[in-house]
């Protein structure tokens, strides 16, 4: 089942449960989607409908973040973010991506600052196939810079 598929049959579920936040966040994330899809002139791999669905988030979090005193719409966007959250592959934590980085942490501490340093650990994860996020490879280079 593809990732617009799936964010389909989940909107129908929540439309049918009379969840209007769930509704709208599935549907728009559907949208999304079918929109990026389009402008690719392909099927969306899983890793780009993904990118799709954690930009939405980052979105939600940057408006949180500008909009601290309204607690109704914090209330809401964080529940948009669970639940797109819920979509996505669960992540490495730091220790697991440390682990990771075993083979290169030489490299890693001979960089001259952490800017590099998170290089040298992003080239390896991408080669080996992991995806992390950047904030977690970074604080993982700063604990094996230590």
């Amino acid at each position: 089942m593809t990732l617009i598929d799936e964010l389909r049959k989940k909107a129908l579920v929540a439309m049918k449960a009379k969840d209007p936040v769930a509704t709208t966040i599935y549907r728009l994330a559907q949208s999304e989607a079918q929109a990026s899809e389009e402008r690719a002139g392909h099927p969306l791999s899983d890793d780009e409908g993904f990118a799709v669905l954690r930009k939405l988030v980052k979105s939600n979090e940057e408006t949180m973040a500008a909009s601290p005193g309204d607690a109704e719409r914090t209330a809401t966007l964080t529940r948009e973010n669970q639940l797109l959250s819920e979509l996505l592959p669960k992540g490495l934590s730091v220790e697991e991506i440390q682990a990771q980085l075993a083979s290169v942490v030489d490299a890693i501490r001979a960089a001259g600052n952490d800017g590099q340093a998170t290089g040298v650990a992003m080239k390896h994860l991408k080669a080996s196939g992991v995806s992390a996020t950047g904030d977690l490879v970074s604080q993982a280079v700063r604990a094996l810079r230590k």
